[in-house]
């Protein structure tokens, strides 16, 4: 009877100091930061599939560019390329990695976005206008996700350096997690290129770098979408 009693008391006095050092408010910010991330690949998903509608409406009104839609559909391939898995969350690396490519997919729709003021006719075409707010509104639930997952990063690394949950994290493996950054800050930190020229392709100057390509190079259909995967979120 004893015997029991002690290991009930044990049992409690565990429990009590598990709770006290930060351990439960540790697992369910990090159960709070997947839920955060998995909210942000689908609304990363959602806009990888509007692409292709996208590109091939804007091809059918102006096929002549070329450097654009290719920057699009090689940046969309980037992308896709990478296992966007929660264990991405655990290394920094990996997950500025994914950052940048999809910094990098924003900046060629943003340019592509750009093509529809030098033609009037794709510019009130009504499905590019469809695709256009789809787009605008993906744009910020991206926003707005990203938002509630750095909320819950700087929450959980608060926990994970304080005293004295910063002792129950090195016990139990808490590590600090990647948060998003600026991933195109050169390029946002370019002064912006004025060209007065009259000619078909003023206003736009071409990224620095971007390879010349002919019409053969371009992808007369783009493939499926490819499927970010996520890993279900355990209830909490």
């Amino acid at each position: 009877m004893m015997l029991k009693l002690f290991i009930v008391i044990c049992v409690v006095a565990g429990t009590l100091g598990l709770s006290g050092c930060g351990y439960n408010t540790l697992q369910a910010q990090n159960q709070e930061i997947e839920a955060r991330w998995s909210e942000v690949l689908n609304q990363y998903q959602r806009r990888a599939d509007l692409i292709p509608n996208l590109v091939r409406t804007v091809q059918g009104f102006a096929q002549q560019e070329k450097d654009v839609l290719l920057g699009v559909t090689e940046a969309r391939s980037r992308v896709g390329s990478i296992q966007a898995t929660p264990e991405l969350l655990n290394n920094p690396a990996a997950f500025q990695q994914f950052t940048q490519a999809q910094g990098q997919l924003g900046s060629a729709l943003s340019r592509l976005m750009m093509v529809s003021e030098r033609y009037p006719d794709l510019k009130s075409d009504q499905n590019f206008r469809d695709l256009q707010a789809q787009l605008e509104g993906t744009e910020n639930r991206i926003t707005v996700a990203r938002n509630r997952y750095i909320d819950a990063v700087k929450a959980y690394n608060t926990t994970v350096l304080s005293f004295p949950s910063n002792l129950t994290a090195k016990v139990f493996g808490f590590a600090k997690k990647p948060n998003f950054g600026v991933s195109n800050e050169a390029e946002i930190s370019r002064p912006p290129t004025v060209n007065f020229d009259s000619g078909a392709n003023a206003g736009m100057a071409a990224p620095a770098g971007s390879p010349r390509t002919t019409p053969a190079q371009l992808p007369q259909t783009l493939p499926a979408p490819q499927p970010i995967p996520v890993q279900p979120t355990p209830a909490q």
